[in-house]
């Protein structure tokens, strides 16, 4: 068993070991670290009840399957596709074109050193792990920060590392907004948070001051459209799927639904009645997850009643309301026509609110968008394929799907990330591995090559490469 992590060790000190333990002799070749890969996919799928446990603790109550299929699956999954894939993308790549003759010209991947990882509550697990486990197998060591608000999955991941990593390799280091703060002040190789875009700010703001590079996950108001050809039981029911899963604490979660003109209510009646269906007796049903604490309960309580006092009609589920505070649950909720200048409409939700909202057409759904910051996703609902095409074509956001919500994040080989206030950066696949990576360029001479053709005065041969290279 590899030594455990050093709980007791302040956050400099641990960030000094890791700095003083990495070295290019030191580096694990790709053999190492993808037998790595796979022993840690092992670990983590023997553990998985233990996850299931550790998580609907911290939350309340978290639906044992939603942890298994976002959490245990697309982390194990996460760490194959790396092990899988590794050999492959670490190999030196050769480019050739007219400005490399006559010489070699190869693109190194390597390790970028000491890689800092600031995790969120929502997916206490997956937005720990992935990203620790991609910046191991680009070689790297790793100093993890969880969130607070979940510190039986931030103990349960460090116990887990601590059974495969050395703590020079990765340390897990737990604390509130004040040990993150100085966590980002650190002069990481790379520094890779996922949050909200207000954090997100000072993040970056303290990574400049040593000119560390960063990726920023954050978030937004995703928006899904249902044009007027969409199917609509059927796009209710992916709509529940995509806002209502984990209880709207997504952070690629429909934020909000644009409908034809006249058709709100309707739409609204449709994602209710799928809701009802899908979490019966919310209270009481273990599927149905909890809101992660009475502080964020209250605030999502606050959006819906500004947008009912605002004269937004609420349209919810059969529920005991009491019964679903004691449970801090907030029902599944649909907002019709909340005012534009409500918090619901400003902020990103991060619960289990839908607001409806109705436009002439596709093309003043468009125009709604490009008034507002790009999304971190958006959803085309529409029985032809080319209307959703056109959409995408018009629009931008970090990433999209059709007829779905949500699913393009469980795809190992498309890049996740933001776009403007939505995040910078990527993740996931072969992109993850190159964002933790450093991608040297080497030239090669030839060893024929005099180095008197490069000086004046300049011959004639010379003179005609240069003009081979020009072309016509």
């Amino acid at each position: 068993m590899a030594e455990a992590a050093p709980d007791s060790l302040p956050l400099q000190a641990t960030f000094d070991r890791q700095r003083a333990a990495f070295s290019w002799d030191t580096v694990p070749g790709v053999a190492d670290r993808r037998a790595r890969l796979k022993r840690l996919a092992r670990l983590i799928a023997s553990r998985k009840q233990d996850i299931v446990t550790a998580i609907s603790a911290d939350f309340g109550n978290r639906s044992a399957l939603e942890t298994l299929s976002a959490e245990v699956a697309l982390c194990v999954n996460a760490a194959r596709h790396l092990a899988d894939n590794l050999e492959r993308w670490a190999r030196p790549r050769q480019v050739w074109n007219r400005s490399s003759l006559p010489g070699r010209a190869t693109i190194m991947r390597q390790p970028k050193g000491v890689v800092g990882v600031i995790s969120p509550w929502n997916y206490p697990f997956n937005l720990a792990v992935v990203p620790v486990l991609t910046a191991l197998a680009a070689g790297n060591r790793v100093l993890l920060k969880p969130s607070e608000l979940t510190p039986r999955t931030s103990a349960l991941i460090a116990s887990l590392f601590a059974e495969e990593c050395d703590a020079d390799e990765v340390s897990v280091i737990t604390g509130g907004p004040d040990v993150g703060e100085a966590f980002s002040r650190l002069p990481f190789d790379h520094l890779f948070y996922t949050g909200s875009t207000r954090i997100g700010r000072l993040i970056a703001v303290e990574a400049a001051k040593n000119l560390t590079p960063v990726t920023l996950e954050l978030g937004g108001k995703s928006p899904a459209l249902a044009l007027d050809d969409a199917d609509r039981q059927r796009t209710a029911r992916f709509l529940v799927y995509g806002k209502f899963f984990n209880a709207g604490q997504t952070c690629i979660a429909p934020d909000y639904l644009l409908v034809p003109e006249g058709t709100g209510r309707a739409w609204g009646d449709a994602v209710i009645g799928a809701a009802g269906t899908a979490w019966p007796d919310g209270a009481a049903n273990a599927d149905y997850t909890a809101i992660i604490s009475s502080q964020h309960h209250q605030r999502i309580t606050r959006l819906i009643e500004e947008a009912r006092a605002g004269g937004a009609t609420i349209l919810q589920p059969d529920h005991d309301a009491e019964a679903m505070r004691q449970a801090g649950k907030v029902p599944p909720t649909v907002v019709l026509e909340p005012p534009s200048d409500c918090a619901l409409m400003q902020e990103e939700i991060f619960g289990p609110v839908l607001p409806i909202l109705e436009r002439p057409d596709t093309d003043g759904m468009i125009a709604h968008l490009a008034a507002r910051d790009h999304p971190l996703a958006l959803y085309v609902f529409t029985k032809n394929r080319r209307a959703a095409r056109a959409v995408l074509a018009r629009t931008t956001s970090g990433g999209a799907a059709v007829n779905a919500a949500n699913l393009h994040f469980a795809v190992e080989d498309l890049p996740f990330g933001g776009v403007g206030l939505s995040g910078h950066g990527a993740y996931h696949g072969e992109r993850g591995f190159a964002e933790f990576s450093h991608e040297r360029s080497v030239f090669e001479a030839p060893g024929w090559l005099p180095p008197r053709l490069l000086l004046p005065p300049y011959s004639r041969l010379f003179r005609r490469f240069i003009d081979w290279q020009i072309g016509k």
